[in-house]
């Protein structure tokens, strides 16, 4: 099969801009409206986007200002709200996020394994570390685990759901009503994991689904991060500013991946874009100004007191002059350090800085014409810089019908878009293997060495 771009599409319901909320487009009350997630679940769906994805945060301020700005303080959880959404929709993945840090592996290999069923293989766990100090106290905690710890947690953590959701083998239900036999009990398996950070019997209660179990998707770019995503991960959500960046991280995680005797094929790199589309390049610029225009200084600084670190904070100073040092974080190390290069390589005042991530806080801004886009895209795509693409409209819901019919059609006429799904699960749209049950490949081995 031709290889084509996979396409995450980022909608959280107040949008990604900072901003975004104050846009004439924008619902208001996005965060927390179903109907509104509702509609753009469908306009992905029309799309042919391979999945909905949502991040999600376990701590808010109580000054109202976060990273994704005033309409982003409050919102759905993305499990509960995925399984309302999938039963009202038929292709569309959705990859929800959870953190293996504030997360026991029996709850986090339950609930997904539950949407997995709900949407008949259609869900995804993005693992995350989850680094603020607010999301610490809110769990018993008076500052957030050291960067090292949380990552070797969470190695510990993403081996012991994949033993879970290895509980029951893809045939363990016969379901024989005249025999009066239910199920195999010798194809239900305990986990029987002791660890450094975790002790699991097992067995998982909630069975495996059509596409065996959820995707592993996985977002970090610190050493840890893509010692972690390397192996484990089956999608990588990454961030960069330039192509030769996405190239050494691409190649980094595809050698690692080989190293570990992975397939790297079975490894897609997915960074982000936040496309302002227009059917002139001129009026793509007319709404990035527009929407610029609308940023709070407020809301700017307090965007980028969380993307250095959570270790600088810019009230008070000149807005007008340089990006200060940021002392060391435990936080997101990665993103911090992109932040530094945007702010050097541009020579950005905290101001301009501000305003060019607001729309996708590190993530790859461009404005252009579908054509245009498209060509972005294609470069990368062609030239070992990406697999697919996390797709984060500025504001919602235009900026995703915007690319849903201008983009989408430009990159199916050159042949690098799908023009129906390949399958139902996301899996199978993905082009990703399915996993075999590590319990029936033993005995399969087993069988064939007697």
């Amino acid at each position: 099969m031709t290889r084509k771009i996979r396409l995450g599409a980022f909608l959280p319901g107040g949008g990604q801009h900072v901003a975004s909320w104050r846009h004439p487009d924008q619902p208001a009350d996005g965060a927390v409206s179903f109907a509104f997630h509702l509609q753009l679940a469908r306009e992905a769906e029309r799309g042919l986007f391979d999945a909905y994805f949502l991040a999600d945060g376990l701590a808010t301020s109580t000054g109202g200002l976060s990273e994704g700005g005033p309409a982003r303080v409050a919102g759905f959880e993305p499990v509960t709200l995925f399984a309302a959404l999938a039963p009202l929709t038929q292709n569309l993945g959705f990859i929800a996020t959870a953190s293996t840090t504030y997360e026991e592996p029996y709850n986090t290999a339950r609930k997904f394994a539950s949407l997995d069923l709900i949407s008949d293989g259609r869900a995804g766990w993005n693992v995350v570390t989850t680094a603020t100090e607010g999301a610490a106290r809110n769990f018993n905690l008076d500052q957030q685990h050291p960067h090292a710890h949380r990552y070797a947690r969470a190695a510990e953590h993403v081996e012991v759901v994949k033993k879970l959701w290895d509980s029951f083998e893809d045939d363990v239900f016969i379901r024989d009503k005249d025999s009066g036999r239910f199920h195999d009990r010798d194809k239900i398996h305990p986990a029987a994991h002791r660890g450094e950070h975790f002790k699991v019997a097992g067995p998982l209660n909630v069975s495996r689904s059509p596409q065996g179990h959820p995707v592993i998707v996985q977002a970090g770019q610190s050493e840890d991060g893509r010692a972690l995503a390397a192996a484990t991960a089956e999608v990588i959500f990454t961030a960069h500013q330039r192509l030769d960046t996405a190239q050494e991280f691409y190649r980094d995680i595809k050698s690692r991946a080989a190293a570990l005797g992975r397939d790297p094929s079975h490894i897609l790199v997915m960074p982000g874009v936040a496309p302002f589309v227009g059917r002139t390049e001129a009026e793509a610029r007319e709404k990035y100004d527009r929407l610029t225009a609308l940023i709070q200084p407020e809301d700017g600084v307090a965007l980028l007191n969380q993307l250095t670190g959570g270790t600088l904070d810019l009230r008070g100073f000149d807005l007008d002059g340089p990006l200060p040092p940021a002392p060391p974080t435990e936080g997101m190390k990665s993103r911090q350090a992109l932040i530094r290069q945007i702010a050097d390589e541009n020579g950005f005042t905290i101001r301009q800085l501000y305003q060019w991530v607001a729309s996708a806080r590190g993530h790859y801004t461009v404005v252009g014409s579908a054509r245009q886009i498209a060509d972005t895209l294609q470069e990368w795509f062609e030239n070992d810089g990406a697999d697919g693409f996390n797709i984060l409209p500025p504001w919602l819901p235009t900026g995703l019908t915007d690319f849903v019919h201008l983009v989408i059609p430009e990159l199916q006429r050159r042949g690098l878009f799908r023009t129906e799904y390949e399958g139902r699960t996301l899996r199978a749209n993905l082009g990703l293997p399915f996993p075999t049950n590590r319990h029936a490949a033993a005995r399969a081995a087993r069988l064939a060495a007697e």
